[in-house]
């Protein structure tokens, strides 16, 4: 069985307990503005707790949470500064294996893929691409609900990234009511969403932000269709998932406006086997999503492989 690699835990809902600025709509992006020294602190626990993946703070850096103005005015500087705090944290640590994933999130807010606007894509993506690409490692297209997007995102980060990066995207499930097979938030299915980053050329494929059963079934589905398929791309793309910790959301919810409560069964211990089980159906990357902690990610890392 593949090594597991080890992604940090949820940034936001942990700022906002360690009692850092958080509000709405800023969210996790007012403490990168108001107190970076946080979110670094933030970066270093996970560190501490076995996390050999850190994500970039940039995930909230968009008009839709902190305002077009702003983000105009202020979002490169703040993702190119939400990469170089994870930097230090890492640099300060005395692990040697630890890598930067520069978080492109949901570019018109999460779960809402009927707010995306393509004519207006590239102007809110490049500048964040832009500003990560000189301080990272690989990156992370998060939380994306529609294929258009996630495709969009990939050519920008082609046209800016000529190193060339490992490249790693992450779905988030509709989980508000059973389907008949995994879907995306969209409706698309997760079988149209595979097979579209293996003729991409991505080097993994996630899920995130979503309930840990919903997330078992995607990586099941998406094993069989790498292990089936024809192309030699996809027999080198990993999976991977990140699960949060908070009941069903439905579609229409706003970014975190309704995720107030957590489910008080995904203890560290039960977290883990959810875990073990993604593992054992083919997953090699796996961390945690919003409510998912550090206490969570120790226990992977002491766990797991």
């Amino acid at each position: 069985m593949s090594k597991v690699t080890i992604l940090n835990g949820g940034v936001g809902r942990e700022l906002e307990r360690r009692g850092a600025p958080f509000k709405q709509p800023e969210w996790s992006a007012l403490a990168m503005m108001e107190a970076p020294e946080m979110v670094q602190a933030v970066h270093k626990a996970y560190i501490d707790a076995g996390a050999q993946v850190i994500i970039t703070n940039s995930y909230a850096l968009v008009p839709f949470h902190i305002g077009e103005e702003r983000f105009k005015a202020l979002g490169a500087t703040l993702a190119e500064q939400s990469a170089l705090v994870a930097r230090e944290a890492v640099n300060q640590s005395s692990k040697n294996d630890i890598v930067i994933a520069g978080s492109i999130p949901p570019l018109f807010g999460s779960y809402r893929a009927d707010l995306y606007q393509a004519e207006l894509a590239d102007d809110i993506a490049l500048p964040l691409i832009t500003a990560l690409n000189p301080h990272i490692d690989l990156w992370l297209n998060e939380t994306q609900s529609l294929i258009e997007e996630a495709l969009t995102v990939k050519s920008l980060v082609d046209r800016i990234d000529t190193e060339h990066k490992p490249y790693w995207v992450s779905f988030t499930l509709e989980d508000a009511k059973l389907t008949e097979q995994p879907q995306l938030r969209s409706g698309e299915t997760v079988v149209a969403a595979v097979h579209a980053m293996i003729d991409t050329g991505v080097d993994a494929i996630l899920f995130n932000c979503s309930q840990p059963e919903v997330i078992t079934a995607a990586i099941e589905l998406t094993q069989k269709i790498l292990a089936q398929s024809s192309s030699a791309q996809a027999k080198t793309i990993k999976i991977g998932a990140y699960a949060n910790a908070f009941p069903p959301q439905p579609k229409e919810a706003k970014a975190n406006d309704m995720l107030n409560e957590v489910r008080r069964d995904l203890t560290p211990t039960t977290y883990l086997e959810w875990a073990q089980k993604w593992h054992s159906l083919g997953a090699e990357l796996i961390g945690g999503c919003c409510g998912i902690g550090p206490e969570h990610i120790q226990v992977l890392s002491k766990n797991l492989n």
